[in-house]
This record gives C-alpha cells, structure tokens and sequence, in this order.
C-alpha cells in the first residue's frame, strides 16, 4: 500500500512535565522538545501542552509525492481542504480536530526478535534451562508505535476522513461504533470510536513478547498501583495481548505484542464485531473506566463543538 506506517503522535495534555515522566517510565526515551524515541523508529511521541487531553497530531509515512497528490484529490471530494508541499500533506479532520501529516519517510525494517521458546505436550522446545522470559533484567523498551485510538462525535465522517479520504484500509468493525483502520501491514494504526466528545482514548506500543507486555506492566504498577486499567489479556481485533494503564493527564497507554499482520489485503476480510468480542477474547472483563473514561463528563464539559487546533 501507498502508506507504510504510523510515524508518530503528539499529544496534548495539561500536565506536561508529569506526563513525560510518565512515558520515560513506561521505556520510551526523551529526546528532547518534548520528543520520545522508540527503539526501532525514532522519534515517534510528542507531549505538548493543552487545555484537556487529546490528540493534536498524527503523522504516517508514504512512499511518494504522487501518493500525497492522490490523498489530497480525495479529499477535496469529501469537501476537506488540505495543504500539500513537496513532502507533506497536512489536513485536519473536521469531528476531532486532529491533524494528520502524510509525509514522505522511508520504511522502517525492524531486526527480527528470537522468538521465546515454549515448551507444550508433546514438545520441549526449551530443556536445561529456565524460561527466558524470567532472566531478563533490562528495562522494556517499546520497539515501535502501533496505534492510536480517538473518540469522535461523528464517527461516519472522521472514518470516512481516514479511510476514503488519506486511504487507510478496514481490518474490522465494531457494530455501529468502531473503525479499526491501518496504513501499514499491522491490523490497525487508527480505531476511530463513537463517542460524545472528540479524546484521545489510547496509545499502544510494541514490545517483544507476552512476557514483555507483564514486565513492562508490572514495572510500571511496582510504586503506583494505581495507573492499572485492564490486563492482562488478548484481544480478538488484532489478536494481541494488552496490559493497559493510564498516564498523569488521563490518556491510556498499551503494551502490545503479537499484532495479527496483513500482508494481502486480498486474503482479509473484515468482520463486524458485537459485544465483548469486540473487546477482548481472554482476560478479566474491561473496567467501566476502560469504556466510559471517568473524565469523559468533564471534558464534554470543557469542549466546544468545533475543538481548538492546537500547534
């Protein structure tokens, strides 16, 4: 596909220097101007400061000028203005607020983790040895950004803002109120929700395995208990196991690992997912927090109909 990944995301939160260090505790790395590196894609987090919680801007990668061209003609017949240069295209959808810069970066290709070795009936993958997921010591570190998760007050139109309009492509449905859209090989970079007000509901990040997703968690759990939100589990959607927290200002953050891939888009056909299915296919059942976050009366409060853009 024309777009290759989600490059990265700033955020918008009230409490700036709490929130970063936050995210330095969850393993990413400052780089200064509010900027955090992943271990494989750079620079791919920004914490910037604004009134309520949100999501400010979201770049993806694309592999030509004429690429952009194309987004920008497809746009304009949704009746969405944009500004396009030599190497980016930038729109703001009309529900959120958000920008998206399309921009022409070159791939990324990630090292090939060793997958951990499991031993099952009939199968000692693993012998003389304990698990290696319980030697390790390092500090997790996300490898790369996965996705981002928006709540919008018109859901028809910011899907259509991402799917018709910059060219994501569905992977899966949530009846009536869920989008999971990627513009990569990865099973969503964007989940746009129905929701009553425009919020940023989550990040997720990518760490090694299943036993990263726990280390991470728990590291991040040992002195504040009380950033715990939902895991560990595995979702349907995307297959993935989870461990979600929450960060100073409000937002969710998410260990992932094991995101179903979709290299043909010929051989994926989209489901549309009802009730708990649509959330998880193992674990403990999410928090009411989880699907209604306990600020969402207060920034429904604080946001006007047309959301201020912020720079």
């Amino acid at each position: 596909m024309a777009l290759h990944r989600l490059t990265s995301i700033t955020i918008g939160v009230p409490n700036v220097a709490e929130t970063v260090a936050y995210y330095t505790d969850f393993g990413l790395a400052p780089d200064g101007e509010g900027w955090f590196t992943t271990r494989d894609a750079g620079r791919q987090l920004r914490v910037v400061n604004a009134p309520t919680r949100r999501l400010v801007e979201a770049r993806v990668g694309a592999d030509t000028p004429d690429d952009l061209a194309g987004a920008a003609i497809r746009l304009r017949r949704l009746g969405v203005e944009s500004t396009l240069t030599d190497t980016t295209l930038t729109a703001y959808d009309r529900a959120t607020a958000v920008a998206v810069v399309l921009e022409t970066v070159p791939r990324v290709t990630q090292e090939p983790v060793v997958a951990t070795l499991y031993n099952g009936p009939g199968r000692a993958e693993r012998t003389g040895s304990r698990a290696p997921g319980i030697l390790r010591t390092g500090r997790v570190r996300p490898h790369k950004l996965g996705h981002a998760v928006i709540g919008t007050p018109d859901f028809e139109s910011t899907t259509a803002f991402f799917r018709e309009g910059l060219g994501f492509k569905a992977s899966d449905y949530i009846k009536d109120s869920g989008a999971f859209l990627r513009c990569s090989t990865d099973h969503h970079n964007i989940l746009v929700l129905a929701a009553p007000v425009a919020f940023l509901h989550h990040s997720s990040w990518q760490v090694g395995d299943i036993d990263e997703v726990g280390r991470g968690a728990s590291a991040m759990l040992e002195d504040h208990p009380e950033r715990h939100i939902w895991g560990l589990g595995r979702h349907h959607a995307g297959s993935n196991f989870f461990w979600y927290l929450k960060d100073p200002a409000g937002n969710f953050s998410e260990y992932y690992s094991d995101m179903d891939c979709i290299v043909d888009d010929q051989l994926w056909t989209p489901e549309v997912l009802e009730g708990a299915k649509g959330l998880f296919n193992w674990g403990p059942p999410p928090p009411p927090s989880f699907l209604a976050p306990e600020d969402l009366a207060a920034l429904m409060t604080g946001t006007h109909s047309e959301p201020r853009r912020v720079r």
